[in-house]
């Protein structure tokens, strides 16, 4: 029975890191001036810059803008898997013992 458990976790937990990894997030910074995309895996996947923003004398706030930027987009991710995670637990406890995990 155990055993069991152990393989059917193993198998949804395979099945989320797909999921995962087919989804997409996104963040911006200077009010859409610079967006980051990357996909559940934390992988970052796009960048996009305004044009504007290319200042080779002032590449500081290019930069400070990417950081945010990316940050924001892997927060978005990290909250995903976050919350795929806590439906994961509950889907396998038995009823009525799903609120265990703050659910």
């Amino acid at each position: 029975m155990f055993g069991d458990m152990m393989e059917q976790m193993q198998e949804m937990q395979e099945q989320m890191q797909r999921e995962l990894a087919a989804k997409s997030f996104s963040g911006e910074a200077g009010g859409g001036a610079v967006v980051v995309s990357c996909n559940g895996a934390r992988t970052v996947t796009n960048v996009k810059i305004d044009g504007s923003l290319m200042d080779a004398e002032d590449t500081e706030a290019l930069e400070d803008l990417l950081v945010v930027a990316t940050n924001r987009a892997l927060e978005a991710a990290a909250a995903y898997e976050q919350e795929q995670a806590g439906s994961m637990m509950n889907n396998m406890l038995p009823g009525g013992l799903g609120g265990l995990f703050g659910q």
